[in-house]
């Protein structure tokens, strides 16, 4: 009987251990807190601060509230987002959340939390050079692939499939999901229309976008640009000003990205065809459970892996949805990512009332 309960303490003690074990490969008190990094890349894209940040903060809270989140936002800035990596290590995190300015240069940055023993989940962005725990994001291929198939059903509508050519906004050079949804979107489209012009933005800059398809008008001429394929919603945004400032009488079909507010309110009002609404609540929950679990020293299964080019990455990959005036209700509204009322501002009160939202 003395056996027995000698081995069941022992037992007990390693499952103790084994609880408290921290992301530096040491041991951390019961009543020590887990810090969890979250590094994001830059602001200009709304979802950033307005989502991904206060939805990844929530969960964590609810889930571990003895957790501490250490939140650094590098403003589209690599230099400044490494210090901000090196910081994180500095200030004891015990797992990091990384959303990389430049996925293909940040391995050193990586292999340096990984001889700390600290885990990386990869979120939105895929790192590459490097093994790591986790990446979260969505389809990014089958994202750029939905919006160019979007682009060519609003052509077909309207019977100028062949009548001009397209302008392609792809994304930063320096981001592989603009890779990626640029690699869908020519799948969608090659063969199709014809491509008068592509950029591939720095920086997913709305005002370089707007640079570039005033520079495509002025090379092309305006009755030859017969949509614009764009990436995301606030490079859109860009393109919407060159369009109008040209004297379109009626813009061409445009995609977007992100479902930013501005442009499901420019959906409703015409400027815009379509968004790609991303699951942000879900990408950001999925991530902070993920850390949680890694700050404990659990390693849960991924449902699949993505291959970076060193390893096959656990990975979870969310669905894309494309969200045009006749599905806003049905999606983003009913998601709750903004309401009505946040929506129909005065200014589109009126194709608001036209679409039915109310």
């Amino acid at each position: 009987m003395r056996r027995i309960l000698i081995v069941a303490a022992a037992a007990a003690a390693l499952a103790l251990v084994a609880g408290c074990s921290s992301g530096t490969g040491g041991t951390r008190k019961a009543s020590d807190a887990p810090t969890i990094a979250l590094l994001l890349p830059e602001s200009k894209t709304t979802r950033y601060e307005a989502f991904d940040r206060p939805l990844f903060e929530a969960k964590v809270a609810q889930l571990c509230p003895a957790c501490k989140v250490l939140y650094f936002n590098a403003d589209q800035d690599a230099a400044k987002q490494q210090n901000q990596f090196e910081a994180a290590l500095t200030q004891g995190a015990n797992v990091i959340v990384f959303d990389a300015v430049n996925a293909d240069a940040v391995a050193p940055q990586v292999h340096s939390a990984q001889q700390k023993k600290i885990p990386v989940i990869a979120y939105d962005r895929l790192i590459s050079g490097v093994g790591y725990d986790y990446y979260v994001s969505f389809d990014n291929v089958k994202v750029g692939r939905v919006q160019g198939e979007a682009l060519l059903a609003e052509l077909a509508r309207r019977g100028t499939t062949d009548k001009g050519r397209i302008l392609m906004l792809n994304g930063a050079p320096t981001d592989p999901s603009a890779g990626d949804y640029k690699k869908g979107a020519h799948q969608a489209l090659d063969g199709k229309v014809k491509i008068g012009r592509e950029f591939d933005t720095p920086d997913w800059s709305p005002d370089k976008a707007q640079q570039e398809t005033e520079q495509t008008i002025t090379a092309l001429g305006k009755d030859a640009i017969v949509g614009v394929y764009s990436a995301n919603d606030g490079m859109a945004s860009g393109a919407v000003a060159a369009l109008e400032r040209a004297g379109y009488a009626t813009l061409p079909p445009l995609t977007g990205q992100d479902g930013e507010l501005a442009a499901v309110q420019r959906i409703l009002t015409g400027e815009q065809t379509m968004t790609i609404y991303l699951n942000y609540r879900a990408q950001a929950e999925k991530s902070a459970e993920l850390a949680v679990a890694l700050s404990r020293g659990d390693t849960p299964a991924a449902p699949t892996t993505t291959n970076n080019g060193t390893a096959d990455i656990p990975s979870y990959l969310l669905d894309a949805i494309a969200v045009g005036k006749d599905n806003l209700e049905d999606t983003i509204v009913k998601d709750g990512l903004y309401r009505i009322d946040e929506i129909c501002t005065p200014d589109v009160a009126a194709a608001c009332a036209a679409a039915g939202l109310k």
